[in-house]
């Protein structure tokens, strides 16, 4: 299992890195298939997120330093919505995680289709109070199935803040390190946390994550848009496949 664990940290950090995602929407479907169950692959994915959006972060923020300045907002709130996430695991089933996730996946995927990836208007600012209450509204949601929040954030900075793709995917990902800390700490607190399984996947990820990175500035927005989709589609799929066999 240790051999296993590894290459699912490899492989989740190389999405976590190129698409500016936690790497929970591949990694839980891929623990799922593996044996554990929706409870525990949700304590796994959230440790593994703590080290791939961190290191992820600052990889992005050497190259974008606005992107730790917005993140920051952003990551209050997640922060805060994060901590409630135990308590949200705790008092739904396993079921109903599953179709949380698999209706925030319908959703991504329907905004980030009908959204250009890049946008001939400016970004819309908003107040730091509106940007905590949207991070904390995420933070909430995203921790409690197991995802950082950027599968729910990336829509709506591109969609509604007519951010650039791979600047969101950026963005996103710092937020996720103020989510994914806060869930760790909640989920530690009630005894949830698998530490050993979370640890090896998350120290995996990290040569995962340097190498997404670097594909993705090289890659082009559009294709980028493509990749994206297919992803969540790709991961739609295993879930709704595994929920009904």
């Amino acid at each position: 299992m240790i051999f296993e664990l590894i290459a699912f940290g490899t492989i989740t950090g190389f999405v976590s890195g190129f698409f500016g995602v936690g790497g929970g929407m591949v990694l839980v479907p891929m623990l799922l298939f593996s044996g554990f169950d929706m409870k525990e692959a949700v304590a796994i994915s959230i440790m593994q997120m703590v080290f791939s959006s961190a290191f992820g972060s600052f990889l992005n923020a050497r190259k974008q330093l606005s992107i730790a300045v917005d993140g920051f907002i952003l990551g209050i709130g997640g922060f805060l919505g994060g901590l409630t996430s135990a308590w949200i695991i705790a008092a739904l089933s396993n079921t109903t995680l599953q179709y949380m996730f698999i209706g925030i996946l319908i959703a991504s995927i329907s905004k980030i289709f009908i959204t250009p990836a890049e946008h001939d208007k400016d970004i819309k600012s908003h107040s730091k109070a509106f940007l905590i209450l949207i991070g904390a509204v995420i933070g909430m949601i995203a921790m409690s199935i197991g995802v950082g929040g950027s599968i729910m954030l990336t829509p709506i900075l591109v969609g509604f803040m007519h951010y650039n793709l791979k600047i969101a995917t950026s963005l996103s990902l710092f937020f996720v390190m103020f989510s994914s800390t806060a869930g760790f700490i909640s989920m530690s607190y009630s005894g949830q946390m698998l530490y050993s399984e979370g640890a090896i996947v998350g120290i995996a990820s990290l040569i995962g994550v340097y190498i997404g990175i670097k594909i993705k500035h090289i890659t082009h927005i559009k294709s980028y848009k493509n990749f994206i989709l297919i992803l969540y589609i790709m991961i739609l799929a295993s879930m709704l496949y595994k929920l009904f066999n």
